[in-house]
């Protein structure tokens, strides 16, 4: 059977464990060869075994994204292992760590810088290196992870919202900037997703994950496989029309 991305070479940043994990897989059931970048060795080699397993092939990268150093290393590691960067999911994200339930005036300065140094800075150095790179092979798909928190307000978690906002600005922005150059770049904004860093929080606050399905009108959350499923269509030819989009992958979540 031939995948959507059969001969393409497939970077996800923060692939080791949940949305970034699912996406992985998905990529490399479409027969592209996967690269994992993450700070998690032990859950990124975990990955790459599942991958090897259903017959995929990858490699991991150990990255800290808000490192431009090591993001540069990371494209050019890519390149000279298998010659070229097709699709990208720039999935790295952190909730933060003040609590999901801190207001604006309760959030710590370090906090803040944490959470904007990698999932709006991290994001932002990623897509210069990408980028770099599809303008000498003439070619090239980026998709973004931001969420429902990118595209309406929450609270307490203004951290986390105005770094999800500023991934769509940044996806916007790149996609007026680079679509006549033969890269297209999009963003996938997800709904409350079962991954196990929320399942952990559902376990231990009562009551959370009823008032979270609740605010979805489908009436459950997402998997990370549904979620996977629209990046690696919105980087297969599919989607090939389909350029600065800000899709909600929702339950419906942002339809209110």
């Amino acid at each position: 059977m031939v995948g959507k991305l059969d001969g393409k070479v497939a970077l996800v940043t923060g692939g080791s464990i949940g949305l970034g994990r699912a996406a992985a897989l998905k990529f490399a059931q479409e027969g592209a060869k996967v690269v994992v970048a993450d700070l998690k060795v032990p859950e990124g080699m975990e990955t790459i075994k599942m991958i090897n397993d259903i017959g995929g092939e990858g490699i991991f990268l150990k990255t800290d994204v808000s490192k431009a150093d090591q993001v540069e290393s990371m494209v050019q590691n890519i390149v000279a292992t298998y010659g070229h960067l097709d699709c990208v999911d720039n999935n790295a994200g952190i909730m933060g760590i003040s609590g999901v339930n801190a207001l604006l005036t309760e959030i710590t300065e370090a906090d803040w810088d944490r959470v904007i140094g990698i999932n709006l800075k991290g994001v932002w150095l990623c897509m210069k290196y990408e980028i770099l790179q599809m303008l000498k092979q003439g070619s090239g798909t980026i998709v973004n992870i931001s969420s429902i928190a990118g595209l309406v307000g929450l609270s307490g978690e203004c951290h986390y919202v105005s770094s999800k906002h500023g991934v769509i600005g940044l996806t916007r922005a790149a996609a007026i900037e680079y679509g006549k150059q033969n890269i297209r770049v999009n963003a996938v904004c997800p709904g409350v997703t079962v991954t196990p860093l929320i399942q952990r929080l559902f376990d231990t606050t009562p009551g959370h994950e009823q008032k979270r399905i609740n605010q979805h009108p489908l009436g459950r959350l997402g998997t990370a496989e549904q979620i996977a499923n629209a990046v690696v269509w919105l980087c297969s030819d599919e989607a090939a029309f389909v350029h600065g989009a800000i899709i909600p992958v929702d339950g419906g979540f942002t339809a209110q």
